[in-house]
């Protein structure tokens, strides 16, 4: 009894280290090429940063934004996706530590979408600060990005479950594909992946997502699971395809196991164009 007891206790503390030592690696980059029906040949190559979960707050600040920043700004990408939980407090408090994602650069502009913790902290002073950073706040709305002829439409949703929370809104996917036109391809930027049994009918192509955190510690991935059937990485339903982030920063206890915090370059192919062709660059 007591050598189980001190052998599961060495377990506990020998994965809680390698935890914590993953958490301080922070967050590696992963690289997923999608191949959708409908995505233009001229934007064959396009390439979507996908940032997610940072959870700027408590324990990660203003240094680990402006690494993230710079990170991200090296990739270079088309767009930037910023897929809620961005902060964990109060805007006026942490104002300074957001600061350095006012440098985030992508092509075609920065796109931020609400998760559950920017509503806990008050999503409309955060989508405020977040417009005054540069990131175009899509709540429940979409626009048209049109590049050498080819165009494609954003649509972002507010979170999920923010319609629980008293009187800042809350996803609505009708308001947000709202007058698209229906050969247009769409991509979806919405929190929860939960979001994707509604949207995968809607006529969207692609939905990026975060809020899981891939279960951030193993083995919580398979709590997650009963709550949301897409825990981390690719899912497919009819024509449209999700990606869930792992997310970039972490929650509540420093530490990640069997699910690494990742910064997502998405590249987008059209069906049949070369995978030799560039980058779009």
């Amino acid at each position: 009894g007591a050598q189980r007891a001190l052998g599961v206790a060495l377990f506990v503390g020998a994965a809680a280290a390698v935890g914590m030592r993953n958490a301080a690696r922070g967050p590696r980059d992963v690289r997923v090429e999608v191949e959708l029906a409908r995505w233009p040949r001229a934007l064959d190559g396009y390439r979507i940063a996908q940032i997610s979960d940072i959870h700027i707050g408590p324990m990660l600040g203003r240094r680990f934004a402006r690494e993230l920043t710079d990170r991200v700004n090296a990739l270079a990408p088309d767009l930037v996706a910023v897929t809620g939980d961005l902060v964990d407090g109060r805007a006026d408090h942490l104002a300074g530590e957001v600061e350095p994602f006012g440098a985030l650069r992508g092509r075609d502009g920065v796109f931020f979408v609400t998760g559950n913790h920017d509503f806990y902290s008050g999503a409309d002073v955060w989508s405020e600060r977040m417009r005054a950073l540069g990131m175009r706040v899509m709540r429940n709305e979409s626009v048209v990005v049109e590049r050498g002829g080819a165009r494609f439409a954003v649509a972002g949703v507010d979170d999920h479950r923010a319609a629980m929370l008293p009187g800042e809104g809350g996803e609505d996917l009708e308001a947000a594909l709202a007058g698209l036109p229906d050969d247009l391809p769409v991509v979806l930027l919405a929190h929860d992946p939960s979001t994707f049994k509604r949207a995968h009918r809607m006529g969207i192509d692609l939905q990026l997502s975060g809020h899981t955190h891939g279960g951030q510690i193993w083995p919580f991935r398979y709590l997650v699971r009963l709550a949301v059937p897409f825990v981390e990485g690719r899912y497919r339903r009819g024509a449209a395809e999700l990606y869930v982030s792992r997310g970039t920063g972490f929650w509540g206890p420093p530490m990640r196991l069997g699910a690494p915090a990742e910064i997502t370059e998405i590249v987008l192919r059209a069906p049949g164009a070369s995978t030799a062709t560039g980058s779009n660059r």
